[in-house]
């Protein structure tokens, strides 16, 4: 569920408006890294 709301297209073009592409592009990277990991987390603990 947080990838669909943290990693849409629309969130995309609402970010372009006030952040340059590169920004953007970290942003992206940090965000599914950190999905990924709380995802194994989860599967790890329980």
């Amino acid at each position: 569920m947080m990838a669909v709301i943290a990693l849409s297209l629309p969130e995309m073009i609402i970010l372009r408006k006030v952040l340059k592409p590169r920004l953007i592009m970290v942003f992206a990277g940090v965000v599914g890294v950190g999905i990924v990991f709380v995802g194994y987390l989860f599967n790890y603990l329980y």
